[in-house]
């Protein structure tokens, strides 16, 4: 049985909390009004509040880096707990981490990537219920006619706006686009 630890914590996009299993990352959820609404969003059932440990500490501060609009952390040696995704979602969120910042994959796009070319839609539905958002940046995927797609997480279009615009991605940027 694994244990599942989670915390919660400040940062400039709102209370953010994380659930992690040993050295992996669960879920993370962020832009909450207050800690306790931050832990309630933690879906992981059967998990203990706990102080983090230095890697997961690390991980809060780099967080924290992101939101204050440090955008230069990928992301991509956070070790994540996928063992309950299918190969499609694991192929996805794979290639979904490798969108560098300041740059914008639509749903096909990123769909052809993983190996999955036509599978825009199911592409949408892993980005959809993406527990670990910024570490899997699917703020950077984007509709085939270069529209913001949607956005899950609190402040929903408004928030993927303002982490787009972080990263130097502006509307007029977003235009049309060629589908894939």
């Amino acid at each position: 049985m694994k244990i599942v630890k989670t915390t919660v914590f400040s940062s400039d996009l709102g209370w953010m909390g994380i659930a992690w299993t040993g050295r992996c990352l669960l879920e993370l959820t962020f832009g909450h009004s207050s800690p306790g609404i931050a832990a309630q969003r933690l879906t992981q059932t059967d998990s203990i509040p706990a102080e983090p440990d230095a890697l997961m500490g690390a991980l809060i501060r780099r967080l924290q880096a992101y939101a204050r609009g440090d955008c230069g952390d990928d992301f991509r040696d956070v070790k994540l707990d996928l063992a309950d995704r299918t190969a499609f979602q694991r192929a996805v969120i794979h290639h979904c981490r490798r969108i560098p910042a300041g740059e914008t994959l639509t749903y096909g796009e990123l769909a052809a990537r993983a190996g999955y070319p036509g599978a825009a839609r199911a592409v949408g539905q892993v980005m959809a219920t993406n527990r670990v958002p910024l570490v899997v940046p699917c703020h950077r995927v984007v509709a085939a006619n270069g529209r913001l797609g949607g956005y899950s997480a609190p402040g929903g279009l408004a928030l993927k706006r303002r982490l787009l615009a972080a990263e130097g991605i502006h509307g007029q940027q977003l235009g049309a686009r060629e589908p894939s």
